[in-house]
């Protein structure tokens, strides 16, 4: 029995797929172990999306072979995609899976075992497998399934990928190549399977969530998913992952509130406040619009948690373009931000365009708003203090000395309370008293 270590790196779609990986590896007898010393294989599901996460998936790789030098090694994913044309591959590496071929590891690996013994009886012991497809050609959306997940109450569903947008400092449509949606029959029965398993959370996610069925045969949409998923017998919530800013109309949101199991927590890209910026970025909305589908969400939802993503220092963004960006962030009040600074990546077209912010200002310009995130955080998080909410309680922390469990609102704020174990996985109704219930 060969044991297996799996690291994954970056989006809730590789974890999905690493998961995925992981239960298709048990099923056919693998030792599902730590990622420490000691596996027979490693296998990182790597990330491209910064250049911090190139450097993240090329240390995993180099970490995993020096806890074992015997080791196969496989390097899977966005990262060896965005690399398919190089022919040179980092030496540490045995086994090169890129996307939709993931699909195929068992059959990879056995392939790869048996080219390497037969090397060994040859007196040779260098062994190589690349297995890679042209990723921006596929119409296929890759058959994976899940029956359990690493968290015991909440499942993350892929139901999409690729991506059609292009913007201009984005890498990712090249490594995961065009939208490809999951047959809605598929998906229902995938969660069917989890409800059965004691799962009572789901959250819909994708490369690019918004697109869904866009190019499915039948025609289907995001929201007829949604509705569908909603019921399914024993699942108690539905949580979406990234949303592009224009699939919020007047309908969508209005058909979202009337089902009591979808939470209200948006994740709206946003990427600036700034039209000239967002121009450049070929973000296809501007300032205006994404704050009308922030007031539309609000109309129809109480209190909703509304989230975002900001990249500061995007090439010829000047100290107005950030201060308009600033003041935007500011206007919207979301519950949280999270702070990119400006990653170059080879093949975009942000990459060759003038004026490159230097590092120094996009450290500055991302710790400002790093600060305006901790007090719009902490405003949204005590506007709560004295409501009923809903926590789906999930694990045992120890906090101040005593055990607790923990668990998140609707909302998605993580809540501590004094609870019995066997209470893991219900949804109680709590009464937030003060802030130090609030978990970060």
């Amino acid at each position: 029995m060969k044991k297996v270590a799996l690291h994954n790196l970056g989006c809730k779609v590789n974890a999905y797929e690493t998961e995925a990986m992981q239960e298709m590896l048990e099923n056919a007898g693998y030792q599902i172990v730590p990622f420490k010393e000691g596996a027979d294989i490693y296998i990182i599901n790597t990330c491209t999306v910064t250049n911090i996460a190139d450097r993240k998936s090329r240390q995993m790789l180099h970490r995993a072979r020096k806890m074992n030098p015997d080791a196969v090694v496989v390097a899977a994913g966005c990262y060896v995609q965005a690399q398919e044309d190089k022919q040179e591959i980092d030496p540490c590496i045995d086994i090169v899976i890129g996307n939709n071929k993931k699909q195929d590891l068992l059959t990879i690996l056995e392939e790869y075992e048996n080219k390497h013994h037969a090397k060994e009886t040859a007196g040779h012991n260098s062994v190589f497998a690349r297995e890679l497809i042209d990723i921006n050609h596929t119409k296929e959306y890759e058959p994976l399934r899940l029956s359990k997940t690493g968290e015991h109450t909440r499942a993350y569903i892929k139901v999409q990928d690729g991506c059609n947008q292009f913007c201009s400092y984005c890498i990712i449509p090249y490594a995961r190549g065009r939208v490809r949606s999951r047959v809605k029959e598929d998906v229902m029965e995938e969660i069917k399977r989890l409800a059965e398993n004691g799962y009572q959370e789901v959250v819909l996610t994708g490369i690019h969530l918004s697109s869904y069925g866009i190019d499915l045969e039948e025609p289907e949409n995001l929201l007829s998913l949604i509705q569908a998923v909603h019921e399914i017998g024993g699942i108690k919530r539905i949580r979406l992952g990234s949303l592009e800013p224009r699939i919020i109309t007047e309908e969508f949101a209005k058909r979202l509130s009337s089902l009591e199991k979808l939470c209200p927590h948006f994740h709206l890209s946003l990427q600036s406040g700034c039209d000239a910026t967002l121009k450049r970025m070929n973000r296809r909305y501007d300032s205006r619009e994404y704050y009308e589908k922030c007031r539309l969400l609000r109309k129809y939802f109480d209190h909703p948690a509304l989230t975002t993503d900001i990249i500061v220092g995007f090439p010829g963004e000047t100290e107005e373009e950030f201060e308009q960006s600033r003041a935007f962030v500011d206007k919207v009040d979301f519950y949280e931000t999270h702070i990119f600074k400006y990653s170059k990546r080879q093949g975009t077209k942000a990459a060759v365009m003038e004026n490159q912010v230097p590092e120094q200002v996009k450290s500055q310009r991302s710790e400002i708003l790093l600060a305006l995130n901790e007090k719009k955080r902490l405003a949204y998080e005590k506007s709560f203090i004295g409501k009923e909410v809903e926590v789906l309680l999930e694990e045992e922390i120890e906090q101040n000395g005593r055990k607790k469990l923990a668990g998140h609102t609707k909302e998605y704020m993580k809540i501590a309370l004094d609870a019995d174990k066997n209470q893991q996985n219900c949804i109680v109704k709590v009464e937030i008293e003060n802030d130090l219930q609030i978990i970060h």
